[in-house]
C-alpha cells in the first residue's frame, strides 16, 4: 500500500465531463464490434445482479434507465426472496430504474465474444436515489463529509484463494497442485506469483482497460492465497466501485484460466481467512491530510475511538455471512478484541507506519465477501462519529492484542444481528428501513444454516 497521501489524492478522477448518454455514444463509436452489454447492479450483499442486453440498450442508461425490480435489495445470499422484508409481491414487485455510474462503461475483456459492462445504481420511479441501494447509503455518508469541507481518501486490500473448482466444490480442498503442507505456505513468495504470472498479467491488463487503479499483488499467508491492493482514491464512491468491479474481474479472469477465485471469508479451517482491509484518511479543501501534525494525531485518535465505539453495531456489515465468524480466531491476523494500535497487525484499527503526511487508519475487520459499500459506510461513519464527539480511545495496544484483557468481539452471527438491529448509530447511518431489511435478510440466512445437518453430524451419529 502506498505511503504518500499527497500522491494518493492526485489519482485521476473517473468522473467524465460528458453526460452519460454522450459517454455511451462515444463508447459505442470507439467499439463498433461490440455484440452485447451486461448491466450490473450490486445487491444488498454486494453480489452482482443484472441482465444482458443488446448494445443499442446503452442509449437509455442515463434516462430513463434499465428497469429492474426494487426487490433486488430483498434477496438473500442465494438470490432468494426474503418475504419478511416486505418489498416483494406485497408491493406489486415494482420496478426501479438502474442508471449508469459515470465513467463505468467498459469492455469485458474476458468474454468470449466482444461485450461491454456497465456498473449501475438504483433510482425510484420518481427519479430519487433508492434509499435501500447500498451504494446510495454510502453516498449519504460521503455527503456528510462534503458538507464539512472534507474528503475521505480510501483504498481497499482484497484477499482471495485460487482453487481447482471441481476439487473445491467436491471436497473443500484446494486442488492437487496446492497441498496443505507447511512447505506450500510460501508467504510473500515471488516464485508463487510467477507460477500464476499469466493470470495476474491478465488481471492487471483488464484492470487498466477498466480504469481500476491496481497497486501491488502479493502472495499471502496460505497456500494458494493472494492479495491485490488498490491505490488510494480521494473519491470514496469510486474506491468502493473499484472494489466490486475488481472482485468480478478477478473471478472472471480466474475462470478463464480454469481456476476459481474464492473470496469466502474462511474457506479452510487450517489456514488464514480472506480479509478486505480499508485504509482511510481525510483531506481538507486544500488537499491537506487532517491527520498530519500534533492536532492531526488527535483527530486520528478521535476517529479510531469512533470506530471502536461503533464496532459491535457495525460488525454485521463487516462480517455479513455465517462463514465469516469462523475467521475470528486468536493468532489468525483477524481481530478478536476491540483494540487499536500503532504499527500492529493484531488489532482492529491499525495506524500503519508512515510519515505524518500519509498518516491514516487501517480497518482490518471485514471479510473479503462483505459488501464494499456497506463496509466503507461503516468505517467512514464510525470515524465521523468519533471526530464529532471528540471521543478518546483507550491506550493503543503494543504487542499481541489477542492476549490483552480488552472487550472481545462475539463470534456469533446472531449476536451481530441483534446489535445491528437495535443500534441507534445504524439507524442514523442508514435509516430505519435499510437497517430493518438487512437484519431480516441476515436472520433468514442464519436460519438456513441452523437448519442444515452437516456431513460431520451424519458421519458421527448414523
Amino acid at each position: 500500500m502506498g505511503d504518500t497521501m499527497r500522491e494518493s489524492a492526485t489519482n485521476e478522477s473517473i468522473k467524465p465531463e460528458l453526460p452519460t448518454n454522450e459517454e455511451a455514444e462515444q463508447f459505442l463509436a470507439g467499439n463498433p464490434e461490440l455484440e452485447s452489454v451486461e448491466f450490473l447492479i450490486p445487491d444488498i450483499n454486494g453480489v452482482m445482479r443484472g441482465k444482458w442486453g443488446p448494445t443499442e440498450a446503452l442509449a437509455k442508461i442515463a434516462y430513463p434507465g434499465i428497469n429492474m425490480p426494487l426487490s433486488i435489495f430483498g434477496l438473500d445470499i442465494w438470490g432468494r426472496e426474503v418475504e419478511s422484508t416486505g418489498i416483494h409481491i406485497e408491493t406489486g414487485d415494482t420496478d426501479g430504474y438502474c442508471r449508469a455510474i459515470p465513467g463505468r462503461i467498459n469492455r469485458a475483456p474476458w468474454s468470449p465474444r466482444p461485450s461491454a459492462q456497465v456498473l449501475m445504481s438504483m433510482y425510484t420511479e420518481t427519479g430519487e436515489p433508492c434509499e435501500i441501494d447500498p451504494r446510495n447509503a454510502l453516498q449519504r455518508v460521503v455527503d456528510r463529509f462534503t458538507a464539512k469541507g472534507l474528503r475521505p481518501v480510501t483504498a481497499f486490500e482484497l484477499e482471495f484463494y485460487l482453487v481447482d473448482p471441481a476439487v473445491f466444490q467436491r471436497s473443500g480442498r484446494m486442488g492437487k497442485d496446492q497441498g496443505p503442507g507447511p512447505d506450500q505456505q510460501q508467504m510473500y513468495s515471488l516464485s508463487e506469483l510467477r507460477g500464476q504470472s499469466d493470470l495476474f498479467a491478465e488481471i492487471r491488463s483488464a484492470a487498466i482497460d477498466q480504469g481500476l487503479p491496481i497497486d501491488t499483488i502479493i502472495k499471502e499467508a496460505a497456500p494458494g492465497q493472494f492479495e491485490v491492493n488498490l491505490k488510494h482514491r480521494d473519491d470514496a464512491m469510486a474506491a468502493a466501485d473499484d472494489t466490486v468491479l475488481l472482485r468480478r474481474l478477478i473471478a472472471e479472469c480466474a475462470h478463464k484460466h480454469g481456476l476459481r477465485a474464492t473470496f469466502m471469508a474462511k474457506p479452510f479451517l487450517e489456514w488464514p481467512g480472506n480479509g478486505m482491509h480499508v485504509h482511510a484518511s481525510i483531506i481538507d479543501a486544500n488537499g491537506d491530510n487532517i491527520f498530519a501534525g500534533e492536532d492531526g494525531d488527535q483527530r486520528l485518535q478521535h476517529s479510531a475511538a469512533g470506530l471502536l465505539a461503533t464496532l459491535k453495531d457495525t460488525l454485521l456489515l463487516y462480517i455479513p455471512g455465517f462463514n465469516g465468524y469462523r475467521r475470528l480466531q486468536a493468532g489468525s491476523y483477524a481481530p478478536t478484541r476491540i483494540a487499536w494500535g500503532r504499527n500492529n497487525r493484531s488489532v482492529v484499527v491499525r495506524v500503519p507506519a508512515s510519515d505524518e503526511k500519509a498518516r491514516r487508519l487501517e480497518h482490518r475487520m471485514s471479510g473479503a465477501d462483505a459488501n464494499p459499500y456497506f463496509v466503507l459506510a461503516g468505517v467512514l461513519g464510525g470515524m465521523l462519529e468519533g471526530m464529532e464527539a471528540a471521543m478518546a480511545p483507550p491506550p493503543p495496544v503494543e504487542g499481541n492484542a489477542y492476549n490483552v484483557p480488552l472487550p472481545q468481539l462475539s463470534d456469533d452471527m446472531d449476536d451481530a444481528i441483534e446489535d445491528f438491529e437495535r443500534s441507534d448509530f445504524i439507524r442514523r447511518l442508514f435509516g430505519p428501513e435499510l437497517r430493518r431489511i438487512f437484519a431480516e435478510i441476515k436472520r433468514e440466512e442464519l436460519k438456513a444454516f441452523d437448519n442444515e445437518i452437516t456431513p460431520l453430524e451424519r458421519s458421527t451419529y448414523l
